[in-house]
């Protein structure tokens, strides 16, 4: 009897590994209009950004230990990533699904009865005394069955699995930049609000010792009360400036909880200014981007899964050819349930093909090479988006940094103003409303630098994003699952 499952097996396995011709297109890559160098106000050197930005923890660029600790955070609890984890293991077992088609099926069912025959039971019209029977049925039958994939349709539809389990792979680890870059964003904004709010409680406490002079000199005399006026104006000003920014750093500190996956009650940032300036980054070439932007290469994959269905839809117009075995014992004494006499089997085979389907193959392959054509455009979409989107970055962070020399400038002469206006009030050449003027100015051109400070630090976020975050789609060849036997013979 193990010589003949052996005899059945043999033909299958074999067929498993020498079928026929696979139908449809070889899959191409579609080609993308690619510049040759970025457009930017000053030049980059086009050299490979994974240099300079690390593999997978970017962000230690930035030398931010507190920074890093809430990446950390947020890699281990975010919930949108657990999400995309999740999505990638539901792709990864639809793959596992797939494959297992290429084996044969074997099922078991074994069945113990006892029954008793009715004594008049049909005879078929030949005379003869019937009794009542009574007996046992004792059954062990094994049944295998494999469809031969002669022209690939089922190896099209794993190459799809495979294609859309890469896709996946891309996909999360997208969602990870996304939310590593939003952490970083979300940070630096944060700090770059401690800066200004320190620029406030700075001016609040310089407006607070002004307003107690001005007071001081109109009690004596010297100073009129519109200068007192004028000064108070100003101080309530600056005050009520620092309760709405205190607003806004309360949000951005709730948004890096939820990132965090952290509850919103209880979870603070500890107060910093900004410092230290944004990391050198090489924008490498334009090129580059189709393999280190991991929503580039999730559209690239999508595509190559929809190349796939074309084949899978194509193999409807061939037979289909299924081999199928069953074999076993069947006796009516448990005891000889195993004899060479109980023994049972039968193979055989069975050919099938669709002469007329109204139309509805030709159907399936139309809509197949639509779902590629759709694909390609939405390949062709992501590209471009994200040559757009490093061009913005680069050219927002050579205009930010133009933009912090003359700032700088700006708030060192409204400084040497409010000496020379505070100098002029004291010697009587003045009014007080020019030193309030002056202050006004100094904080406007303080609070702008500390904003292009900011602006500075979150556009390198998103370069680093842009650029991939320093990710490649050589990455994706791990995800990938290999037909075994050893996993088609797991339960």
């Amino acid at each position: 009897m193990r010589h003949t499952f052996a005899e059945l097996f043999a033909p299958a396995i074999v067929l498993v590994f020498s079928s026929g011709c696979t139908v449809g297109p070889k899959y191409q890559r579609a080609s993308v209009p690619t510049p040759a160098n970025w457009e930017t106000p000053q030049p980059w050197r086009p050299s490979d950004p994974k240099d300079t930005v690390p593999k997978g923890e970017w962000w230690k660029v930035f030398h931010e230990d507190q920074l890093e600790a809430l990446e950390a955070k947020a890699l281990d609890a975010n919930q949108t990533l657990k999400s995309a984890v999740a999505r990638y293991a539901q792709a990864r077992a639809l793959t596992s699904q797939a494959i297992s088609a290429l084996y044969p099926q074997m099922n078991v069912a074994p069945l113990a009865q006892r029954q008793r025959l009715s004594g008049n039971r049909p005879t078929s019209g030949v005379p003869i005394t019937l009794r009542p029977v009574t007996q046992n049925s004792f059954t062990l039958p094994f049944t295998v069955s494999y469809e031969v994939d002669l022209f690939g349709g089922r190896r099209r539809n794993i190459e799809a699995s495979e294609a859309s389990l890469q896709a996946g792979a891309a996909d999360l680890e997208n969602v990870r930049l996304v939310i590593t870059a939003e952490m970083a964003s979300d940070y630096f904004t944060l700090r770059q609000l401690d800066s200004e709010l320190a620029i406030l409680d700075r001016t609040v406490a310089t407006l607070d010792k002004g307003l107690q002079l001005v007071t001081a000199r109109h009690e004596g005399g010297i100073a009129s009360g519109l200068d007192v006026a004028q000064e108070e104006t100003l101080l309530r000003t600056t005050q009520t400036q620092a309760t709405l920014l205190h607003q806004q750093r309360d949000q951005f500190e709730h948004a890096i909880a939820v990132l965090a996956g952290q509850p919103v009650p209880g979870f603070h940032v500890t107060t910093q200014e900004l410092s230290g300036e944004p990391p050198a980054l090489d924008a490498g070439l334009p090129s580059d981007l189709l393999e280190r932007r991991p929503d580039v290469a999730e559209a690239e994959r999508q595509m190559a899964a929809a190349n796939a269905q074309i084949g899978v839809a194509r193999s409807a117009y061939f037979p289909s050819l299924n081999l199928f075995g069953n074999g076993g014992w069947l006796s009516g004494d448990v005891t000889k349930l195993l004899n060479v006499s109980s023994a049972v089997w039968a193979v055989g085979a069975t050919a099938a093909e669709a002469i007329f389907t109204g139309g509805a193959r030709r159907a399936q392959v139309k809509f197949a090479q639509a779902g590629y054509d759709a694909a390609v455009a939405n390949y062709h979409e992501t590209a471009l988006n994200a040559f757009r989107e490093v061009e913005d970055d680069l050219t927002g962070l050579s205009i930010l940094n133009d933009a912090k020399t003359t700032q700088q400038q700006a708030v060192a002469a409204a400084r040497r103003a409010v000496d020379i206006a505070s100098d002029r009030y004291t010697g009587g050449l003045v009014s007080y409303l020019d030193v309030v003027s002056a202050q006004q100015t100094l904080l406007s051109n303080e609070q702008q630098l500390a904003a292009i400070q900011g602006e500075r630090l979150v556009t390198s976020v998103l370069l680093i994003k842009a650029l991939g975050g320093g990710w490649d789609a050589s990455s994706l060849a791990t995800a990938r699952i290999k037909p075994t036997i050893k996993q088609a013979l797991q339960p």
